[in-house]
């Protein structure tokens, strides 16, 4: 409309057969991004980011994330900017036959089921389990270290956020120390796919892995753990409340098979028992 204007035609009738209006569009070159159009960006941008980092979530999840992040809203601008922008849990999309697959992985698969390491550090499994509590779900992710099938680190949270792995693999690398090269499988799950989890991964200088979608045997010894953990935790009695949940987990991973349960692959040693012997480094770490 200005170079119309610089040719000698006036602005009305531009306005006039582009049927606009001409008071805003005056208004436009002195102040072109308008204060709630400023607002309703920096809110996308925190509902992405969240979006993101946990593809699971809808929008009243990522509602409280964008909270967090410091961008408050009413719930009903939260749906509405998701909705514009298709921002949907991929748990609420219906399934269409194949489609319905998780993610690429964003990680290669050198493992391929070859669960052996020669020593500490050079290869960790890791994923999560869920179970139901009279407060709620309550999740698990859990790292072990192939060497001698310790637990090295876990974290424990009612919800199942890409942090939840994170928070894992901070506590195994605290617990380790030096863990550059180490190799850790998963599988593709939304956590370990997500942002937050591969820079972790970079900032330990660690190398990530992934199975197949469908194929439970590539990541079978840390099922294994699991099963162990429903037939001697989950499924004893009926759990009323999370934190009863979480310190019987906790107990039985420190107490009984860390130190009681002995294993034929490691000798009829327990994990601990194991690492004592052949490293003389765990002696601390236990």
């Amino acid at each position: 409309m200005k170079k119309l204007a610089a040719e000698g035609i006036p602005v009305a009738v531009t306005c006039r057969v582009l049927q606009l209006a001409r008071q805003p569009y005056y208004r436009w070159p002195a102040d072109p991004v308008t204060v709630g159009e400023e607002t309703e960006a920096y809110r996308a941008n925190a509902l992405f980011d969240a979006h993101r980092d946990d593809p699971e979530f809808g929008y009243r999840f990522l509602l409280d994330e964008a909270r967090e992040a410091g961008e408050t809203m009413a719930e009903r601008t939260a749906w509405r900017i998701c909705s514009s922008n298709q921002w949907w849990s991929v748990f609420g999309k219906p399934r269409r036959g194949k489609n319905g697959r998780p993610g690429p992985p964003v990680h290669d698969d050198p493992v391929r089921r070859n669960f052996h390491a020669d020593a500490p550090n050079r290869l960790w499994l890791s994923d999560i389990t869920e179970h139901w509590t009279g407060e709620g779900k309550l999740y698990l992710c859990a790292v072990k270290d192939v060497f001698s099938n310790r637990i090295i680190g876990y974290s424990i949270d009612s919800r199942m956020k890409s942090r939840l792995a994170v928070t894992a693999v901070n506590n195994a690398v605290a617990r380790r120390g030096d863990v550059a090269g180490c190799v850790l499988h998963t599988d593709r799950g939304s956590q370990f796919r997500s942002r937050r989890f591969v820079h972790a991964l970079n900032r330990h200088r660690m190398a990530g892995s992934m199975g197949r979608v469908g194929a439970a045997g590539d990541n079978a010894a840390m099922e294994s753990f699991f099963s162990l953990l429903q037939r001697n935790v989950l499924d004893r009695q009926r759990w009323d409340t999370r934190e009863q949940l979480r310190i019987a987990i906790v107990t039985w991973i420190e107490r009984t098979y860390h130190r009681r349960r002995r294993q034929a692959r490691l000798g009829r040693l327990t994990p601990i028992e194991f690492e004592t012997i052949t490293t003389p480094a765990a002696r601390q770490a236990a």
